[in-house]
């Protein structure tokens, strides 16, 4: 154990949680902090996932004691981004999950611009009962981004609450539900990563304590400041996401 890399390790995790309380991305920020480390990618994913699990579910407990989230709906979708998460992190270990990169790109481009768009969006809770389609339709989506999150990752958060926002939920309330079905994606596959023995236990539990300073310090921060400030934060990530997954596309298959 280097405690100068510790040191640092705690301070990213608790910038990374801060962010991805709310909106997701913060894989953006732990997982380049983890591999700087020199710990293989397999191994940084892994222990990210238990990292983040802990941050997922601090911010999930700040979201409910807010009220913040309906248990009625996303308690039914737990086990969909769960069991999704697994089957994706699965799929990941046979196959390289830069085959989801191109999609990823287009389906948050989409988002922003969807988002960037439709000002007023997000701005006032319109849901109401879902009919037969649209909870096919929703229970399709929620299983896929949990596979997306076991196979690939980057962008979960938007995807989530991009989800919800469509079927009529305000911002903040969105991103309550969004962080409870992440939650379920980062234990599911976290289960996977330690089945394997992925995952480096000293780091990730230490990065894990940070990520619950700073998701709570995040959830706190968005249900204060309400919808207009989780809007923003939530288009900035999908802009650095979208650059983030552009320039890892153009390294690893353009310029080869």
């Amino acid at each position: 154990m280097d405690i100068n890399i510790l040191l640092i390790l705690i301070f990213f995790g608790f910038l990374a949680a801060f962010i991805d309380s709310v909106v997701g991305g913060g894989g953006l920020i732990s997982i380049p902090a983890l591999l700087a480390t020199g710990m293989p990618p397999s191994i940084a994913l892994g222990t990210n996932k238990l990292a983040s699990s802990f941050g997922s579910f601090t911010s999930t407990l700040s979201f409910l004691r807010s009220k913040k989230v309906d248990l009625n709906i996303v308690g039914k979708l737990f086990p969909l981004s769960f069991f999704g998460s697994i089957i994706g992190a699965l799929v990941a270990t046979k196959m390289p999950p830069e085959y989801l990169k191109p999609i990823a790109i287009i389906c948050l481009s989409l988002v922003l611009v969807y988002t960037l768009f439709k000002k007023d969006w997000g701005s006032i809770s319109t849901y109401k009962k879902l009919d037969k389609k649209k909870s096919i339709l929703l229970i399709c989506a929620i299983t896929f981004i949990g596979f997306y999150d076991g196979f690939l990752g980057g962008g979960t958060g938007s995807f989530l609450l991009f989800t919800l926002l469509i079927i009529g939920f305000d911002f903040l309330r969105a991103a309550g539900n969004a962080k409870f079905l992440n939650f379920a994606s980062n234990l599911g596959a976290l289960l996977l990563f330690m089945a394997l023995g992925q995952v480096n236990y000293l780091y990730g539990l230490s990065m894990g304590a940070a990520m619950v300073a700073g998701s709570y310090a995040g959830s706190q921060f968005a249900i204060k400041y309400g919808v207009s400030y989780v809007r923003v934060l939530f288009i900035c990530v999908t802009v650095i996401l979208i650059g983030k997954n552009i320039v890892d596309y153009v390294q690893n298959y353009v310029l080869k």
